[in-house]
């Protein structure tokens, strides 16, 4: 057992920091009633969409709102086919079914745990033009394909350069999936500079659940794009379809960023830069610690092409559930994203997929451990967390 437990991520110090000026933002609410929308709300949406590198932001309730609307907005209809990855949250599939759309999947990279734009250009090349709507096809399904929705995992970009070349290739719309990864960067070959996630595809999704990178005290979302039209669309979608009160474009929903959450994340985006840099300080400790150890543990990849900001740090390990079973009578608290892969999860057991259809998928969700990662963590803590680890894997590899 460590001296003292180790959570697996720790909301709780960061907040007692902040809690004044936390505070200051409800009393500021209570005492203007500005609760939905106003000043709070559009200073924040104006500096995130700055952070983000991005014209526009739009803040929505929730990221998977901010999903839901982008796809919207950026021209999925019912009846499409959106590709994505197996490896993700279901909030990311949800979102394109709720839309009238069905997922397609396409396998991960292996090391990054992302697109794979080999297999992306394996799955369009299976496709088939339909002369007659001049759209892209799906053999599996017949259905034609809008979107691509990379999904930027664990606090890294997916390597966007060849999927957006795909994209414009095929006539594609690409929304990130920005929901972990604030503050993340992709290097561009194309382009030759360094982008933020956000401002890489048409639009972009991201969530504010309370454990992000940037974490609200509650749900939030926002919406990021250079585009004005989609974003004047988004903003009509979040709140029943008005471009002014009681005006219908069309009909809409109830996806409104609350005012109080908004003067929270204003706060917290002071400090997300700082935040980040501590992550990537934290990942490079566990990186050293655990150097010795890559022939039984395998730990984070990233690519030239990649500045991650680590929402997750994530290793591999042959004996996951007793390793992390393991951890977990030492007192230090793992988590696992995810450990079922999301073809072969009965809420998608309609679309036809079985075992073996995405293998590094498969074998990543059956190996893949999260271990204790926030800004705040110490040197000590790691150094606890590596030492019993390692004890563990030794001890199951006897």
């Amino acid at each position: 057992m460590t001296q003292k437990a180790i959570p697996f991520v720790d909301l709780i110090a960061p907040h007692h920091e902040m809690a004044e000026e936390l505070i200051d933002v409800v009393r500021h609410a209570l005492a203007t009633a500005e609760f939905v929308g106003g000043p709070m709300v559009e200073g924040f949406e104006q500096e995130f969409g700055r952070f983000c590198d991005s014209r526009y932001c739009v803040g929505v309730g929730s990221g998977t709102d901010a999903l839901r609307f982008a796809l919207m907005a950026a021209g999925v209809h019912t009846g499409d086919a959106v590709i994505t990855v197996p490896n993700t949250f279901i909030a990311t599939t949800e979102a394109i079914s709720q839309v009238g759309a069905v997922p397609e999947f396409v396998d991960i990279d292996a090391r990054t745990y992302t697109m794979h734009p080999e297999k992306l250009r394996e799955h369009l090349g299976t496709c088939h033009i339909d002369r007659t709507a001049n759209k892209l096809r799906s053999r599996r399904t017949g259905r034609p394909i809008s979107a691509i929705v990379p999904v930027h995992l664990y606090g890294q970009a997916a390597d966007m350069d060849p999927i957006l070349d795909l994209a414009e290739e095929h006539d594609l719309t690409v929304v990130e999936d920005a929901c972990q990864a604030h503050g993340a960067e992709y290097f561009s070959g194309k382009r030759r500079c360094w982008l933020k996630t956000g401002s890489i595809g048409k639009a972009a999704a991201f969530s504010f659940y309370p454990g992000k990178n940037l974490g609200a005290c509650g749900e939030a979302g926002a919406v990021t794009t250079d585009d004005e039209e989609l974003a004047r669309n988004v903003r009509m979608l979040r709140d029943h379809g008005q471009n002014q009160k009681y005006v219908h474009s069309m009909e809409g929903y109830n996806g409104r960023l609350d005012a109080i959450q908004a003067g929270i994340l204003g706060i917290k985006l002071k400090h997300l830069t700082r935040w980040n840099k501590m992550r990537r300080e934290a990942a490079a400790r566990y990186h050293q610690l655990l150097s010795a150890w890559a022939s039984s543990l395998v730990v984070p990849y990233e690519p030239a092409w990649a500045r991650a900001v680590y929402h997750l740090y994530v290793i591999r390990t042959h004996d996951r559930d007793g390793v992390r079973e393991q951890l977990s009578q030492s007192g230090i608290g793992t988590g696992i994203h995810y450990p079922i892969p999301l073809h072969l999860q009965k809420a998608y057991s309609n679309l036809g997929y079985k075992s073996g259809d995405f293998p590094n998928a498969e074998k990543a969700c059956s190996e893949i451990l999260s271990l204790p990662m926030f800004p705040t963590i110490s040197p000590q803590q790691q150094s606890e967390i590596v030492e019993t680890l390692l004890s563990v894997s030794e001890a199951t590899a006897a």
